[in-house]
């Protein structure tokens, strides 16, 4: 089932890819749905550990403004937060990788899922990135929470599994 909004994300990150058309052709055609996209050129996409990027999404869904799409990583429990492009070649951040021009990043079909990576929060196809500063805000409130020992309870945002 599609979510609202479907096509125009769709379309949103199919105009990242060199061709378009090979873009959506991968995702409705080949076994995983899976196209990989350029970062660097309409969007970076800052990758954390699982439990802090999952912490971090937690914050940034109470805030007014909703944040960027956010994919969480199949096997390796990490997320990458859309940001935009250019960000990554600046940011410096303990653990926390950057996927910026010259790197590709492996782009499920939004709202379908897949044996790999998968949307926690899609794109909305207007074009809406994390801000980065406030990505910045919410991973030092996510780790202050973690060293602190406490437990995002299943069912918030950014929780474990309900």
């Amino acid at each position: 089932m599609a979510f609202p909004g479907t096509r125009t994300a769709v379309e949103w990150l199919a105009a990242a890819a060199p061709d378009p058309d090979a873009c959506r052709w991968e995702w409705e055609r080949a076994p995983r749905g899976v196209a990989l996209l350029p970062a660097g050129v309409h969007w970076d996409v800052l990758i954390t550990p699982g439990p802090l990027g999952s912490a971090a999404l937690g914050v940034l869904r109470r805030l007014p403004a909703p944040p960027g799409p956010v994919l969480a990583a199949g096997r390796t429990s990490r997320l990458g937060f859309f940001v935009p492009a250019g960000t990554a070649s600046r940011w410096i951040g303990t653990g926390v990788r950057g996927a910026g021009r010259g790197s590709w990043i492996a782009v499920p079909y939004p709202g379908r899922a897949t044996g790999g990576p998968r949307w926690l929060h899609l794109p909305d196809g207007r074009g809406t990135l994390t801000d980065p500063g406030l990505l910045e805000l919410a991973l030092h409130e996510a780790a202050a929470r973690i060293l602190a020992g406490e437990r995002i309870p299943a069912g918030e945002p950014g929780g474990g599994p309900a």
